[in-house]
């Protein structure tokens, strides 16, 4: 492996990491990553004083151009839009996945939709990949002032999207086995036991299979949507843990074929959000996760 192939493989996760947390697929995030490769190989080396630097700031500036066309055609899309699931390592970093779960959570990566691209890029280089408010500059092409506005205007934003609460992973499984038990069984009780009051489940099914065309609020709505999926599926239905987005989630399979990815989102205590990918667009990584 040459110099520039070798600079570029020790930058790839952080890359990837990037393009994934901008534009929420990892498709999306694969082409970023391969755009940057064919700039790195055209480019004057001997120009380049800081090649992660430099890569990461190609990656950045694709990744807001990028975006602001995603989300002119997610508004177009069919129901609720949901974040690609990742699986394992595909989105690797110098940190463990577990580690970073808050920042992969659909929780989160959903709440930054609300940014601008910008904002996105620039509170991404500095919340989760840790660079200085000058770095951000240059990466983003404005003044180190209006880098920190944009970071500041983003945080506000964000400032009640966030984790409240530092959820131990474990405790967090542990929920995650009572929710799998619970519909397993189709006990409605033990069900809405587990739901906070202010539940929500969103289902991503991009109009290409049946899902809720709406997100559904509360214990009620929750648990009767989770009992007629029993209801209908029973000894079909099969359901595997799994690590996704850096934290246990749920393989939903039906008649051994995937058929569902689902997240949840807690307090610790109780399960204060769903979210279910059924589009089957969105499902093609998880298939090394179903054996």
């Amino acid at each position: 492996m040459n110099d520039k192939a070798e600079l570029f493989d020790q930058a790839r996760p952080r890359l990837l990491g990037l393009g994934y947390r901008l534009l929420g697929t990892r498709m999306d995030a694969e082409d970023l990553v391969q755009d940057a490769w064919f700039r790195w190989s055209e480019a004057d080396h001997q120009q380049i004083a800081d090649p992660q630097a430099w890569l990461v700031t190609v990656v950045t500036r694709l990744g807001i151009d990028r975006l602001r066309q995603l989300k002119r055609r997610r508004e177009e899309y069919s129901g609720p839009w949901l974040p690609e699931p990742v699986f394992d390592d595909a989105v690797p970093g110098a940190e463990r996945l577990a580690e970073m779960a808050s920042d992969l959570s659909m929780a989160f990566l959903l709440a930054m939709e609300r940014l601008s691209a910008q904002e996105r890029a620039a509170f991404l280089l500095r919340e989760v990949f840790d660079y200085s408010y000058d770095e951000i500059a240059a990466m983003i092409g404005k003044s180190p002032v209006a880098s920190r506005q944009t970071i500041s205007r983003a945080r506000a934003r964000l400032r009640d999207e966030r984790p409240r609460f530092e959820v131990d992973p474990a405790t967090h499984r542990q929920l995650v086995e009572r929710f799998v038990a619970a519909m397993a069984q189709g006990d409605a009780q033990a069900f809405a036991s587990l739901l906070a009051d202010e539940v929500q489940w969103i289902a991503d099914g991009g109009g290409r299979v049946r899902a809720a065309s709406r997100v559904l609020h509360g214990v009620r709505a929750a648990t009767r949507l989770a009992m007629g999926l029993q209801r209908s599926w029973r000894d079909r239905l099969q359901m595997r843990l799994a690590l996704i987005n850096g934290q246990t989630g749920v393989l939903l399979m039906l008649d051994g074929q995937l058929r569902s990815v689902v997240l949840l989102e807690s307090d610790g205590r109780a399960i204060t959000g769903i979210y279910s990918v059924v589009n089957p667009d969105k499902l093609r990584g998880a298939s090394g996760s179903c054996h």
